[in-house]
């Protein structure tokens, strides 16, 4: 089954309802109305932990002024990522609470700053992990602004300004609008959501170290891993092989447009798939992996592409890299440059995340089912 005959699939998911009782509902949130005129001041409410682990609750903040450069956005919809997850629970680090998470952001600009000529009240745009950078370093000036030293998380972050990033899982944002991306037409708001984080961190490595007729592995059939599937299929590969510990995804997996499914869970599952590809992405993130055995199923040159940070330290063997020269490499999102191409590319070939839309104020049940991996793939939040 191809990619574009994934819409169906992609409707019924979508359609699924909750399989577990939601939590004591919490206040809706009102969205503000649309204005010309930058407003200095407004205050912004949204779901925030307030300390480690804890449930989301509603929480109003006062937003920076509107910069010159900025833009606001009344949220329509917000993905709901296992980043997320890491942040709330402090796995990769301390985090600075009040926290309001969430990077896979949709709506309508509100407002604009007077410097703002590219973007008008009434726009759709989105939001990815990153809400700005210098743009004038070496790194920025060679469309490496994903890198940038003074790079700024859309959430857990302090703007130049000194003032907090605080994320999607709110009524509106406010970020510089270098990072404010149109959607195109054709991609609904609930679809793109998941695009600007998820997709977004798979395009960017298939993109960057892509060649002709090449063999990708996937692991990890998640969030990330079910797009990967189809933009690798997208992009041409000959196989698209989907690396999974059990047979619990080898349908979705088939219906999504990998070409094989391998199951591995022995040695002897290894050493029968060895050296059959050129380029895996990675979405795991689990320090436990037996990294050694995963790098053998690349063939002499192969790349091994790491989008998700293990909590811990990994161990791995170095002579699995220099006796068939392959190549561990790393990846962070995508810049700028690669977001407008890879929302244009989804448009355009009908890559579609796999969705269960919830309202946001049953976020936390979002989040208690996303920890049990009860989710098929992307929880989306709608106000």
């Amino acid at each position: 089954m191809t990619v574009s005959q994934t819409k169906e699939t992609v409707t019924t998911v979508a359609a699924k309802t909750a399989k577990t009782a939601p939590p004591a509902a919490v206040p809706t949130m009102a969205v503000q109305p649309a204005t010309t005129t930058p407003p200095q001041t407004r205050k912004i409410t949204g779901y925030a932990a307030k300390s480690r682990s804890a449930t989301l609750v509603p929480w109003t903040y006062d937003a920076a002024p509107l910069g010159s450069d900025d833009v606001e956005i009344e949220i329509s919809h917000c993905g709901v990522c296992h980043s997320d997850l890491h942040t709330l629970d402090e796995g990769w680090g301390p985090t600075t609470f009040p926290v309001i998470v969430g990077h896979e952001i949709v709506g309508r600009i509100s407002a604009v700053g007077p410097h703002v000529k590219h973007l008008s009240v009434g726009d759709r745009v989105g939001v990815g992990a990153q809400c700005g950078a210098c743009l004038n370093c070496q790194r920025c000036v060679r469309g490496r602004d994903n890198v940038c030293p003074k790079g700024v998380f859309t959430y857990n972050a302090t703007h130049p300004e000194g003032h907090a990033a605080y994320g999607g899982y709110a009524d509106a944002v406010r970020v510089p609008s270098a990072y404010a991306f149109k959607i195109p037409e054709s991609l609904p708001s609930d679809m793109a959501a998941p695009l600007l984080c998820a997709g977004i961190t798979v395009f960017a490595p298939l993109k960057k170290h892509w060649i002709p007729n090449a063999r990708v592995g996937v692991v990890g059939i998640g969030g990330l891993g079910h797009l990967a599937i189809q933009f690798a299929r997208a992009l041409g590969a000959s196989e698209v092989v989907a690396l999974s510990k059990s047979d619990r995804k080898r349908k979705d997996a088939t219906t999504l447009g990998a070409t094989r499914f391998v199951t591995l869970k022995s040695a002897e599952d290894f050493k029968a798939n060895a050296d059959s590809l050129d380029l895996i992405v990675c979405t795991a993130s689990s320090h436990e992996m037996d990294w050694d055995s995963y790098f053998t199923l690349l063939d002499a040159g192969g790349k091994f592409v790491v989008v998700g940070i293990p909590e811990a330290p990994i161990s791995l063997s170095l002579d699995k890299l220099i006796f068939a020269e392959r190549s561990l490499v790393g990846s962070l999102i995508g810049a700028r440059g690669d977001i407008v191409e890879m929302l244009e590319f989804a448009a355009k070939h009908n890559v579609r995340p796999w969705i269960e839309k919830m309202p946001m104020t049953d976020v936390n049940t979002a989040i208690a089912r996303l920890r049990k991996g009860d989710v098929s793939y992307r929880f989306v939040l709608e106000n």
